[in-house]
């Protein structure tokens, strides 16, 4: 088999995960799931957070279609895209963990974009850290951001329809 079927695949999956994120993102975290991302959105000195239990999620996810493509497990049953399924989750799990944990949230390194789409990725996930409840909100994303300044529109909308109810900014009396 040729390598392009498989790097398609594994491309295929990771550009897939932002869209599962998403939704799992807007519906499930700031849904039945808050109980768990709830300390994600709060002030903390914690290493860890409940909110981490997530990756273990998707870190499941990846293993189980590792193991749906691998002989070793399932014998003449293996599925093959699902080796390549798993890798590209896997690679969705990484570039996650380096934008938004290390770039986003700075807990693995210190690095503050000055311009271009990093910058935009951060303003767009503080824009959605604005909101002080699971209801309402913007930007579910993770590596793809919409214009801040549609975002701003959208929050002062959700604050005016009563939707959202948004964190005073720091400084503000």
């Amino acid at each position: 088999m040729s390598v392009l079927i498989p790097a398609l695949i594994v491309l295929a999956a990771a550009a897939a995960m932002e869209a599962v994120a998403w939704a799992s993102h807007k519906y499930i975290m700031h849904g039945f799931g808050w109980a768990w991302h709830r300390d994600h959105h709060e002030p903390h000195d914690n290493l860890l957070e409940k909110n981490d239990l997530f990756a273990l999620v998707g870190a499941a996810l990846s293993i189980a279609m590792f193991a749906a493509g691998s002989p070793l497990v399932l014998g003449a049953e293996a599925w093959w895209p699902g080796t390549w399924i798993g890798l590209g989750i896997l690679l969705y799990g990484i570039v996650y963990t380096l934008v938004h944990d290390g770039l986003v949230h700075q807990r693995w390194f210190r690095y503050v974009p000055r311009g271009g789409y990093l910058k935009r990725l951060v303003q767009a996930h503080n824009l959605h850290h604005a909101t002080t409840s699971k209801e309402g909100g913007v930007s579910f994303g993770f590596v793809i951001a919409r214009d801040p300044a549609a975002l701003k529109a959208e929050l002062k909308r959700q604050r005016e329809a009563g939707l959202a109810t948004l964190r005073e900014a720091e400084g503000a009396s």
